[in-house]
């Protein structure tokens, strides 16, 4: 499944958070209500690829080029599936296994690639 929510960093933060709105825990809050309604459903020992879309500024050349290629770098794939299992789950502590990676794409999006035996729930 391909949903089509551009994936966020999840941001350290704290109390002040709850009434200052800092811009990327406000990116992230708007992301955890897109990712908790689009019905996107992660187990473990599914594999996740999220696609980052690449800076306005890169002439067409580079954009074609770099189209699917490894995201190598800020911010980390660690940080973004933190971001996705906090969204989707009150506590992600079920999760034992992760499998993802990021790419380059011209929209960002998140697709999951479901095992082929989904029994670990």
């Amino acid at each position: 499944m391909v949903y089509k929510i551009t994936p966020v960093p999840k941001p350290r933060q704290t109390r002040r958070d709850k009434w200052a709105k800092r811009p990327p825990v406000m990116r992230y809050r708007e992301f955890a209500n897109q990712v908790r309604a689009s019905g996107l459903t992660y187990l473990p020992g599914d594999h996740v690829i999220f696609y980052l879309p690449m800076p306005q500024s890169w002439p067409k050349k580079k954009r074609i080029e770099m189209t699917g290629k490894p995201h190598l770098q800020a911010p980390d794939t660690d940080n973004i599936f933190k971001a996705l299992g906090d969204a989707l789950y009150e506590n992600d502590s079920h999760i034992w296994k992760i499998s993802a990676e990021k790419r380059w794409a011209e929209d960002g999006s998140i697709k999951i690639v479901q095992k082929a035996n989904r029994r670990y729930k």
